[in-house]
């Protein structure tokens, strides 16, 4: 996420600052952590987040905040705080919309689907994060999310691929990462963890084999 001005509004200062730093934790392996801290700035806005005539950049740093903390949850093997957090997120998404992309958080109702996606993926839900996705994909908001979202996304996607066995789509999802925002793939550690572990399948899926010895990844 793109930190926004905040017009000096020492609330929404201290919430959207909790969003990347909550990413940032989770990055580094410290899903409890980031869950903890994410979970501490959601209970702080809480008040705030449910009343009426909250402005839309509030409201979407919230429910970003609660979809941080239900992604920590996944790592945890906190299946029922995913379920509940990401239902939360949902009900602020209806009151927010879809592809406004208030305080440049990316937040509406597809991107709380993405994130079921994902910490379904990471629940080890290989076959339902697939199912999700096949639905995701066909909704208008998937085009607006910004690029990087979207390559990172598919880097998860194609993990959960990976796991149900579908090794055409996840060679389809890395390819089609690269192509979105190809630093989401080549620089990150665990995007080239799940290349070469696709590459390593006989034989490869399609265009992973390039990607992957364009990435040095190749024995």
């Amino acid at each position: 996420m793109t930190v926004a001005s905040t017009d000096g509004d020492p609330l929404l200062a201290a919430a959207t600052a909790a969003v990347p730093l909550g990413q940032t934790l989770r990055a580094v392996g410290q899903g409890r952590l980031a869950m903890s801290t994410t979970a501490a700035a959601v209970h702080r806005l809480d008040p705030v987040g449910p009343a009426d005539g909250v402005p839309p950049q509030l409201l979407s740093v919230y429910g970003t905040l609660l979809l941080q903390a239900a992604l920590a949850a996944a790592e945890c093997g906190g299946a029922a705080a995913v379920r509940e957090l990401t239902g939360q997120a949902g009900d602020v998404a209806d009151r927010v919309g879809d592809g406004h992309d208030h305080q440049r958080s990316g937040f509406g109702s597809t991107a709380v689907e993405l994130a079921r996606v994902v910490a379904a993926a990471d629940l080890g839900e290989a076959e339902e994060a697939v199912r999700r996705h096949d639905v995701l994909v066909r909704r208008p908001g998937w085009r607006g999310l910004p690029a990087e979202y979207r390559a990172a996304y598919l880097v998860d996607v194609a993990r959960a691929a990976l796991q149900s066995g579908d090794l055409i789509m996840a060679g389809r999802s890395l390819v089609d990462a690269d192509r979105v925002a190809s630093a989401e793939v080549r620089l990150r550690p665990s995007a080239r963890t799940v290349v070469a572990e696709v590459a390593r399948c006989a034989p490869p899926a399609a265009g992973v084999a390039g990607l992957a010895a364009t990435l040095g990844l190749t024995r």
